[in-house]
């Protein structure tokens, strides 16, 4: 097992589960509804947000996952998001799929590119590791509900990332290796029976067998913040879930579809 400082793989993601389950109770309460049928969840793919600012750029945010043997998968462009983003996978050993995405911050107005780089300047690198960038969340002072209202007029990704910073936004069940479900459809229809919310979006299953991935989620947490002027009530984090169909080689596909991991983004807009 690759070690950094003796962290091994397992207790990254455990701690990254950590931050993000306290801010999105529904996922522990699907975990353990899922352990309660028996099943023995894995995790197929984490996701986390960053801008494309080159001190906090994804090649930053990866670092230590390449430390610890993961390699760089697809790249995925999502024009009307103004969002570029990168997969990272374990060729070795059965770790989860990371998928990293970046707000292109220069193509917004003048506005919230002045508030993106403030926030970043507002960090204290010397304390900040490749350790940090991944279990730490936000590395800056406490947001202001205005400025978080302002950002959200114009991009929900770049609202939530000031509120959040490096806490997962999901993790994701990996709906192939549950015994008890044999389709992404029966597990919707679980959950919805016992009342989750799930994202709707381009339909309650983004994708199909066609371009070999299945993905649903449920509609992030809501989340009593602190800002600075008070405590609001904003979408913290959500549940995924994603079922793989084989390639010709007999292999799962092991990336992701863009027009479906656009619907999935949606899952933490303000309603």
């Amino acid at each position: 097992m690759e070690k950094n400082n003796n962290l091994t793989a397992e207790d990254l993601f455990t701690k990254m589960w950590d931050r993000y389950s306290t801010i999105t109770p529904s996922a522990n309460n699907i975990l353990e509804f899922f352990k309660s049928k028996g099943e023995d969840v894995h995790n197929d793919h984490v996701a986390l947000r960053t801008l494309n600012d080159q001190r906090v750029d994804i090649e930053k945010v990866s670092q230590l996952l390449l430390e610890l043997g993961y390699v760089e998968g697809g790249e995925y462009h999502f024009t009307e998001k103004k969002l570029y983003a990168k997969h990272f996978y374990h060729p070795t050993e059965n770790h989860p799929k990371v998928f990293i995405s970046q707000l292109l911050v220069e193509e917004f107005s003048e506005g919230l590119q002045q508030t993106m780089k403030s926030i970043i300047d507002n960090i204290d690198f010397t304390q900040v590791t490749p350790l940090t960038l991944l279990t730490s969340g936000r590395l800056w002072s406490t947001p202001s509900y205005e400025t978080y209202k302002k950002l959200a007029e114009e991009s929900e990704y770049a609202a939530w990332f000031y509120l959040y910073g490096y806490i997962p936004n999901h993790f994701t069940v990996d709906v192939n290796k549950l015994n008890g479900y044999k389709t992404l459809e029966e597990v919707n229809n679980s959950l919805l029976e016992s009342n989750y919310t799930l994202n709707t979006s381009g339909g309650l299953i983004k994708g199909n067998k066609d371009v070999y991935l299945e993905q649903s989620s449920t509609m992030a947490d809501k989340y009593n913040y602190t800002f600075i002027e008070g405590d609001y009530e904003v979408p913290s984090c959500f549940y995924e879930f994603a079922y793989r169909y084989p390639l010709d080689n007999g292999e799962l596909f092991g990336g992701f579809v863009a027009a479906s991991a656009n619907k999935i983004f949606e899952s933490t807009n303000l309603n």
